[in-house]
């Protein structure tokens, strides 16, 4: 599996949530599922209620703003597998690593995953 390189970290780091927002709901939403789902995996992994991920749209929040105001799930340690070409428990930048793990959890509803298993408990 190819590691992160500084530019790729740069890159994910500078990307607005409020435009990768949209494309994660169009991704759940053809799949059946439902925005409200979304909002629960967001929650899940950073701590902000529905109000608060509004917030990181309204603000036009980086993925680097976005991270950083989240609170990360002591679980979320848990996520392991490939996305993007990556091996997500891999990836030592932590801004990568948890829009990586944003990207997994979409992905894991998208394909239908029992929630219960999309929110990992430990």
């Amino acid at each position: 599996m190819p590691t992160t390189t500084p530019e790729h970290d740069a890159r994910v780091a500078k990307l607005v949530f409020g435009a990768i927002y949209p494309h994660y709901v169009t991704k759940v939403e053809k799949k059946g599922r439902t925005t409200e789902e979304l909002h629960q995996v967001i929650t899940w992994l950073t701590g902000f209620d529905d109000e608060q991920i509004q917030k990181q749209i309204d603000d036009e929040v980086t993925f680097g703003e976005f991270f950083d105001r989240a609170t990360l799930n002591p679980n979320a340690h848990l996520i392991t597998g490939v996305i993007c070409g990556y091996r997500v428990e891999d990836i030592e930048n932590p801004i990568t690593q948890q829009g990586r793990y944003l990207d997994k959890l979409v992905d894991e509803l998208a394909r239908g995953k029992k929630m219960e298993s999309i929110l990992r408990s430990g």
